[in-house]
């Protein structure tokens, strides 16, 4: 078998040097890689790692301490708190806005909640962008803003919409928002992966899986981390940026994570899909294909603006959907990703 080669997304680097760069819900899964990331390939002026949970700020300041790195700044506050967030936000270059209620069921049990922090939490960042002059803002988002079925997708909807209109309302401001919009992080906190592990762990016998025919897009953590980088380098304000990676069945994520290992349906949970998009035909209108990945622009943008890059318009019924996926992966390559 062909060794699989994992795509590189960090083709096109962002200059970063002497850059204050301020990222939200920073103690989490994508906040500790990426903070790895620019320590290893970057010379910031600031590293400002701002989230709510003082433990796991003080764990993460275990492994890049203020000493050793003498860019690292963390603040404690929460992306609800307006105040707060202007007051951060003096000085920032860049920010990566990744804090967010992420699980499904929590959030259709928590709606007020998850509406507070995905949907106000968004339109606080970019006032507070706004008003302090910050250069670049991109958000994180998810397949399961599209078309979605729970409140968990329906908020980073609204989320999307907010970054993407914010760059109608800046007027003079220097300041420019767009989106990138990716599918399952292999090994995150929130994945299947780590989940079946731990049920491995504890003797089961069988796994869990919701549909025989389900499937989901897969990306890892330090290809996540490096779209985010490169589209720093191409966004021109609006954009939403979507990777080219590839689905797999969940049956073959089961058999990857245990060779033969027995599973039982459960059946699709509450605001659950059978398949997950990215792209929808009407999107498809409106965005640009690059060799590694889809470019929505916004609906003022006739032509895109960096002449640098070669691109091409999408063809008018296309679809970008885990199902019919031209790209797949099997149980040998998605442990190359695991391991990676």
């Amino acid at each position: 078998m062909t060794e699989y080669a994992l795509k590189n997304f960090l083709i096109r680097k962002p200059d970063l040097t002497n850059k204050t760069i301020f990222i939200t819900g920073g103690t989490g899964s994508f906040g500790n890689k990426i903070v790895e990331t620019l320590i290893a390939q970057y010379e910031p002026k600031k590293l400002i790692i701002f989230s709510r949970d003082e433990l796991k700020q003080y764990e993460m300041a275990q492994n890049f301490p203020e000493n050793k790195y003498k860019f690292m700044r963390y603040f404690i506050g929460d992306v609800r708190d307006y105040n707060r967030l202007e007051m951060a936000l003096r000085g920032v270059d860049i920010v990566i806005h990744a804090a967010a209620l992420k699980h499904v069921p929590i959030a259709e049990y928590n709606p007020y909640e998850c509406i507070h922090t995905n949907v106000i939490g968004a339109e606080n960042i970019v006032r507070a962008s706004l008003r302090n002059g910050v250069q670049k803002v991109i958000a994180l988002s998810t397949d399961k803003a599209v078309s979605p079925i729970n409140l968990y997708g329906a908020s980073k909807l609204a989320a999307e919409k907010i970054f993407v209109a914010a760059n109608n309302i800046r007027g003079s401001d220097p300041t420019i928002f767009s989106v990138v919009r990716y599918g399952n992080v292999v090994g995150s906190r929130g994945s299947v992966v780590p989940f079946f592990k731990r049920l491995l762990s504890e003797g089961a016998e069988s796994l869990p899986i919701t549909d025989l025919k389900m499937t989901r897009f897969w990306i890892t953590l330090q290809q996540g981390v490096d779209f985010v980088l490169s589209n720093l380098s191409l966004m021109q304000g609006g954009e939403i940026f979507i990777p080219k990676i590839p689905s797999m069945k969940i049956t073959d994520l089961v058999d990857a994570i245990q060779p033969g290992i027995k599973s039982h349906v459960i059946g699709i949970r509450s605001g659950e899909k059978l398949h997950e998009w990215m792209l929808t035909s009407d999107e498809a209108l409106q965005s640009i294909e690059l060799n590694d990945r889809y470019i929505i622009l916004p609906f003022a943008v006739k032509g895109w603006a960096n002449n640098s890059i070669d691109f091409i318009p999408i063809c008018e019924r296309f679809v970008y959907s885990s199902e019919t996926n031209t790209e797949w992966i099997d149980t040998h390559q998605l442990n190359l990703m695991i391991e990676s």
